[in-house]
């Protein structure tokens, strides 16, 4: 098992920091740290993505000195898909932001416990 985390380190680094995105996002409580292991959770699959579009030995899919064989050049779906996610990516984390800040200057506190138990006295008083 060893030698395979050893030949694929990068799928392993990948799946490590979805681990730690994925651990902050169950265990911490205030919303900016969920909001970075999300950010890491993404990155986790951003990395594993790109390991897996790239072919040792193998050039970008620009056609250079006339060569159009496929088997010269790799895939770009997943250079792709990693572009369209980090686009995705900064676009949520910015919504979740602004909405972040909406909660804060409501409740005065981060903690989503804490704001949980805030917003059903607030229901409870109407």
């Amino acid at each position: 098992m060893i030698e395979h985390l050893l030949i694929n380190n990068e799928e392993a680094a990948a799946i490590i920091l979805f681990g730690i995105g994925f651990t902050m996002l169950l265990f911490q409580r205030n919303l900016i740290k969920k909001l970075i292991g999300m950010n890491i959770m993404d990155s986790g699959v951003f990395l594993f993505l790109a390991s897996m579009g790239y072919i040792e030995g193998r050039k970008a899919p620009i056609i250079v000195d006339g060569i159009q064989e496929t088997s010269a050049y790799i895939n770009p779906i997943p250079a792709g898909l990693v572009l369209t996610g980090i686009v995705v990516s900064v676009s949520v984390t910015a919504i979740m932001l602004s909405l972040t800040i909406r909660l804060y200057k409501r409740y005065h506190t981060l903690d989503l416990d804490v704001i949980y138990v805030l917003s059903r006295h607030q229901t409870e008083d109407r």
